[in-house]
């Protein structure tokens, strides 16, 4: 099944991988907007859950450890911004700016050493039943964390939906005065939010220096953090949007390099721009108050809160 020199068995199969660390850093960043708080140091906590799942899985020799690394790294970089950001009420938007350079900085620092290792291989989950043809490489042939993936994705979906759990997060989210007159305890919430946030964005790192660039380089997340915000704004808080938004996120950086291994006479570089062409437009947009407005965005989305107020 080919068009235009291009597997399309391939290319859905390669689009499932390439969606994965994405789709985890969204899923998590959406829990923690919901909650009310804003945080744009997803980059930072998933480049440190790469690294981190690095050392883990090549000193253990477990690949299962090194994810497990790799979301302790993501929520330990999580607790500091939520220590700055509920703690001492620091500004949400350039703490979490801050935290994307402390995590390049630090993430660079602990990989030296690294460099030209290749990690414990994750292997399919369901072995030679992905070497049936077109079903087998697109639906069976993969690790068991591109399944794990879409499974967060719809426990988180049900947990704020059907449950009690859910509802207050998503009460926090809309209005944390309310909340607070209720009983809840909002900095509480917020804080195991940012936590889970930061273990997604961390195995979501993880998954890119385990799996899908099998190594570590300084930077090898390239900006999928800041894709992974997009597709929250993009997905108007939904989680199954963002199921739909990684993958589609994911069908551009894989279509872009098969295009240029066929050899297509369309540039490159127009599909290589498009994820991050998209990035930038919807976080304009979600600098808006009215954009904000319009994609149904928690209410409180951004806003410090302190009890004595």
């Amino acid at each position: 099944m080919d068009l235009g020199g291009i597997n399309l068995v391939t290319l859905v199969a390669s689009l499932m991988v390439a969606a994965v660390p994405i789709m985890l850093a969204a899923i998590g960043e959406l829990v923690v907007e919901k909650s009310g708080v804003l945080n744009l140091g997803v980059e930072g906590m998933m480049v440190m859950g790469a690294i981190c799942g690095f050392i883990a899985a090549v000193n253990t020799g477990s690949p299962v450890l090194g994810f497990v690394g790799g979301a302790l790294g993501g929520a330990a970089l999580a607790t500091i911004f939520a220590l700055l950001t509920l703690g001492f009420l620091a500004n949400q938007v350039a703490t979490g700016l801050a935290l994307t350079l402390f995590g390049l900085g630090l993430s660079s620092l602990l990989g030296q050493g690294y460099n030209g290792i290749k990690p414990p291989p994750t292997t399919a989950l369901f072995g030679p039943l992905g070497e049936i043809p077109v079903i087998g490489p697109i639906l069976l042939g993969h690790d068991w964390m591109v399944y794990v993936s879409i499974l967060v994705v719809a426990l988180v979906w049900w947990v704020l939906k059907f449950t009690r759990t859910g509802l207050i997060i998503r009460a926090v989210g809309e209005s944390h005065d309310a909340a607070h007159a209720l009983g809840y305890k909002v900095a509480r919430i917020r804080f195991l939010c940012i936590l889970f946030g930061g273990a997604m964005a961390g195995l979501g790192g993880a998954y890119v220096s385990l799996v899908r660039v099998p190594q570590w380089v300084d930077g090898i997340t390239a900006g999928a953090g800041w894709i992974a915000l997009a597709i929250v704004v993009f997905a108007s808080w939904k989680p199954w949007r963002v199921l739909l938004g990684a993958y589609l996120f994911g069908g551009i950086s894989v279509l872009q390099l098969r295009l240029q291994a066929a050899g297509s006479a369309i540039p490159v570089e127009y599909l290589s721009m498009a994820p991050y062409l998209i990035t930038i437009l919807v976080l304009v947009i979600m600098s808006s108050g009215r954009g904000r407005s319009a994609l149904n965005a928690p209410a409180a989305l951004g806003q410090n809160f302190h009890a004595s107020r």
